[in-house]
């Protein structure tokens, strides 16, 4: 089997159709079509099925999809290692919170183009949850989380600790007064959030969601409601209209940034140089 045939197998599995799956590895249907067929003919069995819902694995076609995943994991990860270790390049696909991206990161990013200027860095923002899950997935070499990860699979350094603050307009009405603009479920900011509401008592609060910092910041200038977020991001951030910054109890403002990756992945130089950036503290396993 050729790694290609099974790259557009789990595509297909992922996509959920041929015409999908083309689109997403920049193919013609027909190759799609040809790649499928070919794998069927290597190992005598039906693998996709077409449902209601768009084309289905088969029982056979999901179990060669979990092994042709993994399989293309290794071979990833040993592309990397050889670049890694024989040449100037290598990659490393960082996730993080759209907070620590927007603060934090850029000059540690800095020094890591300075001294791998060849490399392959990415970023990929998203909320604390979702981040572990893309890590564990093997989507993400390593990310930047909040709150405290529990997992056997991921390694755990400290990173930076982070001061919650109330940010809510100084003219703020009734409405804009008991509205809560938060991330959407999985922020860890959001949970703090909501645990200092239960603990304010029985003052209503509404709760509005949003996808980017920008739009939340936004939407504090324009007096729409209240947030909390790191003081480090607020400083950086001046808004435009009136507003006002209130201290937070401890255990609400306090945020503590991780790094995480996979136990079992090798680390490169590149994640290497990042940890050494981030922390001169030794990687631990995930605390419950």
């Amino acid at each position: 089997m050729e790694l290609t045939s099974l790259r557009v197998a789990v595509e297909v599995a992922r996509q959920g159709s041929f015409s999908a799956a083309a689109k997403s590895l920049h193919y013609v249907q027909s190759n799609i079509t040809a790649h499928i067929k070919k794998l069927e003919s290597e190992l005598g069995v039906v693998l996709f099925e077409r449902q209601p819902r768009g084309m289905l694995p088969t029982a056979a076609g999901q179990t060669l999809v979990t092994y042709a995943q993994q399989l293309l994991k290794l071979e990833a990860e040993a592309r990397d290692a050889v670049r890694d270790i024989g040449g100037p390049g290598g990659r490393l696909r960082i996730g993080s919170m759209e907070t620590t991206m927007a603060v934090r990161l850029p000059p540690l990013l800095k020094t890591l183009h300075q001294q791998y200027p060849e490399a392959e860095i990415s970023i990929h923002t998203g909320r604390s949850d979702a981040l572990v899950e893309k890590v564990l997935a093997f989507e993400l070499d390593c990310a930047f989380v909040s709150g405290r990860i529990a997992h056997p699979d991921l390694l755990v350094c400290d990173s930076f600790t982070e001061e919650l603050v109330l940010l809510a307009p100084r003219e703020a009405d009734e409405r804009a007064a008991s509205t809560l603009l938060v991330f959407r479920e999985g922020c860890h900011y959001r949970r703090l959030a909501e645990q200092w509401i239960r603990e304010t008592g029985p003052m209503p609060f509404r709760i509005m969601e949003y996808g980017a910092l920008e739009g939340i910041i936004g939407c504090v200038d324009a007096g729409l409601g209240c947030t909390l977020l790191p003081r480090s991001v607020i400083s950086q951030r001046p808004l435009v209209g009136d507003y006002t910054v209130s201290a937070l109890p401890p255990h609400i403002a306090r945020a503590d940034t991780r790094l995480i990756w996979r136990r079992e992945a090798p680390v490169g130089r590149l994640l290497n140089c990042l940890r050494e950036l981030t922390t001169a503290g030794q990687a631990v396993g995930a605390v419950a």
